[in-house]
């Protein structure tokens, strides 16, 4: 009887479920917009080449609508990818609902929340770079009104949309920044008009939280300045681009793809700083005075050693009441349910 338990127990000991280690793994990922989107989408692109580059299997899909993602995660894990990597924040629910039925697979969601046996999330603290971006248009104002293009008005976007307006005016408290939001990831004929309607309410920067470069084109049509987003989009203004607050998601990849690879992955919720890597800015262009850069690249280096924090009060709501008192730091579930403007916010958020 003994002999007996102790085989069994060896037996459990040695058994663990597929998804903890496969000697190669396969790795795909679905995309909300087209990869050459030049913003979010190419980003994760990058990520994806980073793999491939070291020799990975990998595959995609892109602009993928939120309601077909199901189907296409579906047949991602019948087609045997070990790792599933969903980039948006719409699909969460369905990530969700497929992991549970391939228990085998690993599936990793973007900005989301929900985690399950085989599901973690993963998001970097973008709002980091979004400070040290506004502070570059903070300096670079002359109008001292600075666009935003919202796309969808959800914590992520708020809370980009807060930590851009405190660092233009940590450095310049005149300044103001004005929202237009087009309810889209990915529409540059909608993202071009709003950057025209906010150029000719004054704003003589735009910046925008979607994902395609037309702002960038627009602004360098009128001889005005932009700031990108997610990637460097240099290329589509030269003349126009002062930076982009950029992801740098192959070291990410890199490091889930090593875990399930070595078998120590476990469902978690990951939300990298910029100290990792992960987040970071684009090139200065050369309209950007060195001593603009070298104050951006100062607070950088304190942002990276924890020595100043974003969110830390004190900080005005738009209306100017206190909404982080004098000292305090919001936690993670703080700032990931944000859904209010900080002082210097000119706009509503839509309901």
């Amino acid at each position: 009887m003994i002999k007996y338990l102790l085989t069994i127990l060896v037996a459990l000991m040695l058994w663990v479920p597929n998804f903890v280690s496969a000697a190669d793994p396969k790795v795909a990922f679905i995309y909300v917009g087209p990869v050459g989107d030049g913003g979010w989408t190419y980003a994760h692109d990058l990520g994806r080449r980073h793999l491939e580059k070291m020799g990975v299997e990998t595959t995609y899909v892109e602009s993928v609508p939120e309601t077909d993602s199901e189907r296409v995660l579906r047949n991602l894990a019948r087609r045997g990818y070990d790792i599933i990597f969903t980039t948006s924040f719409g699909y969460m629910d369905p990530t969700l609902n497929v992991a549970k039925q391939f228990p085998d697979t690993i599936f990793m969601h973007a900005s989301g929340f929900r985690t399950h046996d085989n599901m973690g999330n993963y998001f970097a603290r973008m709002y980091q770079a979004r400070y040290l971006v506004g502070m570059v248009a903070g300096m670079m104002t002359k109008s001292d009104k600075i666009g935003i293009i919202g796309s969808h008005p959800i914590p992520e976007i708020i809370r980009h949309i807060n930590a851009f307006t405190l660092g233009v005016r940590s450095v310049n408290p005149k300044a103001t920044t004005q929202v237009v939001w087009v309810n889209s990831w990915f529409d540059p004929a909608k993202e071009g008009a709003a950057a025209n309607s906010l150029m000719d309410n004054g704003a003589d920067i735009v910046t925008i939280t979607t994902d395609s470069a037309a702002a960038t084109q627009t602004a360098a049509k009128r001889g005005l300045y932009s700031i990108g987003n997610d990637s460097d989009m240099t290329l589509y203004g030269p003349e126009a681009h002062l930076t982009a607050n950029i992801f740098n998601w192959g070291i990410y990849y890199e490091h889930i793809y090593d875990q399930v690879k070595n078998g120590t992955w476990k469902p978690s919720s990951d939300w990298w700083g910029i100290e990792t890597g992960a987040v970071d800015l684009a090139p200065f262009g050369k309209m950007v005075p060195k001593n603009v850069q070298n104050m951006v690249m100062a607070k950088k280096a304190e942002i990276a050693s924890g020595e100043f924090v974003v969110f830390k009060g004190p900080i005005k709501g738009q209306d100017g009441s206190t909404a982080i008192a004098a000292g305090a730091v919001p936690s993670d579930q703080d700032l990931l349910s944000m859904m209010y403007y900080v002082e210097g916010v000119v706009g509503d958020i839509p309901q």
